[in-house]
């Protein structure tokens, strides 16, 4: 049926459109659409949309008369069902070339079916209602998106993300589309240049396919040294870096769907766990991972095809327990984890993936070129304003902050805790001179300026000049009392703990400037310590930190994450101050 169509000095269209309804594919939906241009009329516009209104809803009831009485009449000539009117399909290689064409000129030529060769070789197997949510989808995009309209196989995972829901895929897509034009992602395999320290600390690299013709990628997980990383290049570069291996996984998808001749759409990645302990564990490291996932998950969808976890050891259920909340519930059911050696034999790693591709170091017959990994030198670590200092980030922040401490001005860091027994935990590095470490608590709120205010669990934005929280006037043991005994942490250092809060209230970590004691006569310094003060400056020192609070109900779970077993991280001790308090800290000599 063809709507009214009139004009008032302009130009309106109003098009009937039917579909299939997305819930039931034996029903038709009718959508009709109508838009009015009014160019001038004598200053009487605003009558003449009125009349116009008008029109429209008249031409709404009559159009839904003729359709009744229609339907009426093949009733009563006993005519109950119509087959689908199917218009003619475009071939595969037709839709193919309309994906490369601009998008000016895509948008200009309607594809309102597609041919069923094209869906089995390049989109599996879709049913109607599926095969239509696709083409309302991507119609929606040829009308409305700006840029590059995304591939059918893209434009299909989202659609499978939400459950061929056509609404939430819209809005994920859009959200996704919107990030990858910000930074720029439809060109990162053509502009990231993988930092040095990447090839040869990141332990990861794609390996020929699997059983199934998907890209295979293996990362040793165990062997990788995930806070020197961060600490090193930062989640940024990292992010980039996964995100490469992504975008790469996209395109060899594609290659392989033309190889093998069959839709290949995602890929199966292997990770071995052999070497994975308790520093992997690291809490800022756990975190980063956490949004590394977030983005990931939300960009990426129904990517991943199968991942295969092996010899993983007895902490893995307490890592599996920090990331899988943020890990998609159909992405979750694609994990398989064997445990030791069961990977071997049947049912193990040869059910999935040819024995001669299989990496040797799984008793396979194949030598990959996956780096070793190993520790990454202290001495190439950067602080947290070099980490920051990238342009068109893709993270707002990063998980480290830096402070500079001066003599009489200390680092002061405030955290209002509103629930007793929630967990206080930290994790800093001394880049420079020594320096002394306090956890005080009052119950009253320092008077911080307005610029560096607090929410619960806030923590302040520290500038060249520190903000001093504990008021000069404060007197120790009345107005504030000190919950952790002091110790000093020298140039190089590194630690790691957490305090269980007894009270709520205001927590205050403090970072001080440590001078050098005076000696006298009668205790003369030793060599050692003399040659090390020489290298430490007297005036300022630099510490990067993190912290995180916990609540009680989370802190069994995370207490791991806070500790290391390799000397060249935080050796993780634990000590009773007193018994109203409970404190777990540890410093890497």
């Amino acid at each position: 049926m063809c709507g009214t169509h009139f004009m008032i000095s302009g130009i309106c269209m109003e098009p009937l459109l039917g579909l299939v309804h997305p819930e039931n594919e034996d029903w038709t939906c009718f959508e009709q659409t109508a838009s009015l241009d009014i160019k001038s009329f004598f200053g009487f516009e605003s009558t003449a949309e009125k009349i116009a209104m008008k029109q429209y809803a008249a031409s709404i009831k009559k159009g839904k008369e003729i359709i009744e009485y229609y339907l009426r009449e093949l009733e009563e000539e006993g005519v109950t069902h119509i087959p689908r009117w199917t218009p003619p399909a475009v071939s595969g290689a037709a839709v193919a070339r309309l994906q490369l064409l601009p998008p000016s000129a895509a948008r200009a030529i309607p594809v309102n079916s597609l041919d069923a060769d094209y869906i089995r070789r390049y989109l599996g197997d879709l049913t109607p209602l599926q095969e239509s949510c696709l083409i309302r989808l991507r119609q929606w995009l040829q009308e409305t998106h700006k840029g590059k309209i995304p591939k059918d196989q893209h434009v299909l995972r989202f659609l499978r993300a939400r459950d061929f829901s056509l609404d939430k895929a819209r809005e994920l897509l859009c959200q996704s589309l919107t990030w990858r034009k910000q930074h720029q992602v439809d060109f990162l395999l053509d502009t990231w240049h993988q930092p040095q320290l990447l090839q040869e600390y990141f332990t990861g690299a794609w390996n020929h396919h699997d059983k199934g013709g998907r890209p295979l990628y293996i990362l040793r997980l165990g062997q990788m040294d995930t806070k020197g990383l961060v600490r090193a290049l930062g989640e940024e570069v990292l992010l980039k870096q996964v995100l490469s291996i992504i975008e790469e996984g996209l395109r060899r998808c594609e290659e392989n769907t033309r190889v093998f001749g069959c839709p290949i759409s995602c890929w199966t990645c292997l990770v071995d766990l052999e070497g994975l302990n308790m520093r992997h564990l690291w809490r800022p490291g756990v975190k980063a991972l956490l949004r590394i996932i977030e983005v990931v998950e939300a960009n990426y969808p129904e990517t991943l095809g199968r991942l295969l976890i092996l010899r993983a050891p007895r902490v893995f259920p307490m890592l599996w327990t920090l990331v899988s909340p943020l890990i998609d519930e159909n992405t979750r059911k694609k994990f398989l984890v064997y445990a030791g050696n069961d990977y071997q034999g049947p049912g193990g790693l040869v059910d999935y993936i040819d024995k001669e591709i299989i990496p040797d170091f799984l008793k396979g017959d194949c030598v990959c070129d996956v780096p070793e990994g190993g520790l990454v030198p202290k001495s190439l670590y950067r602080t947290a304003e070099e980490l920051e200092s990238e342009e068109n980030r893709l993270l707002t922040d990063s998980i480290y902050k830096s402070a500079s401490i001066f003599k009489g001005a200390p680092c002061e860091m405030l955290i209002e805790i509103s629930e007793a027994s929630s967990v206080i935990t930290w994790d800093f590095d001394v880049c420079k001179g020594e320096v002394i470490f306090n956890i005080y608590h009052s119950k009253r709120a320092p008077q911080a300026p307005k610029k560096d205010s607090l929410g619960t669990h806030g923590i302040p934005s520290l500038g060249a000049v520190n903000v001093q929280l504990i008021d000069r006037s404060w007197v120790l043991g009345q107005d504030y009392s000190m919950v952790e005994k002091a110790f000093t942490c020298r140039e190089g250092e590194s630690v790691q703990g957490s305090h269980i809060t007894r009270w709520p209230g205001f927590y205050i970590l403090q970072w001080r400037f440590h001078s050098s004691p005076a000696y006298t006569a009668s205790s003369l310094p030793r060599v050692d310590d003399v040659l090390a003060s020489l290298q430490v400056s007297s005036h300022k020192c630099k510490i990067m930190y993190y912290t995180e609070v916990l609540a009680s109900r989370d802190f069994r779970g995370s207490m791991t994450s806070l500790k290391s077993c390799h000397s060249g991280f935080s050796q993780f001790s634990n000590a009773t101050t007193s018994s109203s308090q409970s404190n777990a800290s540890s410093i890497s000599r």
